[in-house]
Formats: structure tokens, C-alpha cells, sequence
């Protein structure tokens, strides 16, 4: 009998203590979830890319008086066509600014003519390559990127005279001419280390007085010898579509 009381009062015991003891159990603490990790797109590194587009030169001829070297306008066109070439540069980023320098070299095809007020020949111009040495500074949201961008530029152009009722040439001439460039862009990173963007340029080559030889198809012009001198003018607009692969880690973790 006594046993079977003893066994009622510690079972009663254990029990009561059950409740006890986890009533004294401190509460589980509260960790906050780490915040959420956000991917912020890195610009700096070396660059090289390929681009694609179009442009437009507008020329005008003014034919120079041998000996007083007065003018006699001659008449303007646009040299329109494609374009295709590359380019390497690097930028470098700090916080949202961006910073870079670039180096662009283009095929192209810019042809275009008119009749010469003057003479009645045919007039014709093309830019068959370009080249644009510039610096950059942009802003960057994130893997968005806005920049400005100028420096230098070089063309390659060709001026050819074509006697209208023959379709022969009369006379040439070839020249490299400098000038300067500023231009606009966007560009999207879609892609680690990979970006495609558009940029407008505009190229300033001013004016430039030009010695014009005879192609030997008339008498009035032998070949490779003086012909006539224009001062030609000209600029360009350049609308390009670029694809550009980086080196470097593309993403930083920000918490």
C-alpha cells in the first residue's frame, strides 16, 4: 500500500515540475534575416567591341581663281552610306561616375555629288574611313550607363569630277583631314562583362583648299597634272550601334 501512495505522489510531482521547467526556459531569441544582397554593375576594365550604323558628311565646293584666289561657290551635297569598324578603350568607376578614353577605326562608305554651278562637271565626294581618339565621362545606374564623350578625328575622303554627257572622270584628289569630334551615348549591360549601346558623334573638319589632277581622259586635264584647286568644307553625323565585351569582375555585392 505504501508503495502504490509513494508511486501516485512522484508522478503527481513530475508533473507539476513539467510546467515548472518550461515556464523557466528563456524565450527563443530573435535573429533578423540578413538584408537582401543587391548586385551593382561594374565599368572599369579594358574594352573591345565591334560597331555598326550610318552617317551623313555635308560638302560644299567653292572652285579657287588661280592667282587671286577668289572663291565661286560651286554647290553642296551630302555624302550618305555605311559604316562598319571596332574599338578598344578602358574606363575606370567611382561610385556612379565613370571615366575612360577610347580608341574607334571605321571602314565606310559616304558617297555623294552634284552638278558644279561653275563648271558643269559632276562633283562627287566619299569618306571611306574615319577614325575618333576621345575621352569619356558618363553616369552609371547601376547597369545603365550615360556618357559624353570628345577628342580628335581623322577621315579618309576622295573627291572625284565626272563630265556629265560622258560619265568620264576629268580629275581627283585624295586627303587625310583632322579635326575634332564630340558625341553622346548610351549603353545597357546585359550580360556579364557584356554591354550593346548607341552613340551619336558629330565630326568638325571645317575647310580645307584642295589641288585637284587631271585622269588623263581629256585633253583639258592630263594625267597627274594640276587641274584646278576647291576649297571644300565638310562635317559629319554619325549614328552607330555598338556591341563592346570587358575585362573585368562585372558585379559588386553592396549590402
Amino acid at each position: 500500500m505504501n508503495k502504490i501512495l509513494f508511486g501516485a505522489i512522484s508522478a503527481m510531482a513530475l508533473g507539476l515540475a513539467a510546467p515548472a521547467t518550461a515556464a523557466d526556459l528563456a524565450a527563443r531569441p530573435y535573429t533578423k534575416a540578413p538584408p537582401p544582397i543587391a548586385a551593382i554593375y561594374d565599368w572599369s576594365g579594358f574594352y573591345i567591341g565591334i560597331n555598326g550604323g550610318g552617317g551623313t558628311s555635308r560638302k560644299c565646293w567653292d572652285l579657287v581663281t588661280a592667282g587671286t584666289g577668289v572663291l565661286t561657290g560651286e554647290g553642296c551635297h551630302n555624302a550618305t552610306g555605311g559604316t562598319v569598324g571596332g574599338q578598344v578603350g578602358y574606363r575606370w568607376q567611382s561610385t556612379n561616375w565613370v571615366f575612360g578614353f577610347e580608341g574607334q577605326g571605321n571602314w565606310a562608305d559616304f558617297t555623294g555629288d552634284n552638278i558644279s554651278a561653275v563648271s558643269g562637271l559632276r562633283n562627287q565626294s566619299k569618306i571611306d574611313s574615319f577614325g575618333l581618339i576621345t575621352g569619356q565621362v558618363g553616369y552609371a545606374w547601376n547597369n545603365v550607363l550615360l556618357y559624353v564623350k570628345g577628342g580628335a578625328a581623322v577621315v579618309g575622303d576622295r573627291y572625284r569630277t565626272y563630265d556629265v554627257p560622258t560619265g568620264l572622270e576629268f580629275d581627283r584628289a585624295n586627303e587625310t583631314r583632322w579635326g575634332g569630334t564630340v558625341g553622346v551615348g548610351v549603353e545597357f549591360g546585359f550580360a556579364p562583362n557584356w554591354s550593346v549601346g548607341f552613340e551619336y558623334d558629330h565630326i568638325f573638319l571645317g575647310h580645307r583648299t584642295i589641288d585637284f589632277t587631271g585622269s588623263g581622259n581629256f585633253a583639258e586635264a592630263p594625267l597627274g597634272v594640276f587641274s584646278a584647286s576647291d576649297r571644300i568644307s565638310q562635317d559629319v553625323d554619325i549614328a552607330l550601334i555598338r556591341v563592346n565585351y570587358r575585362w573585368g569582375g562585372p558585379l559588386i555585392a553592396r549590402y
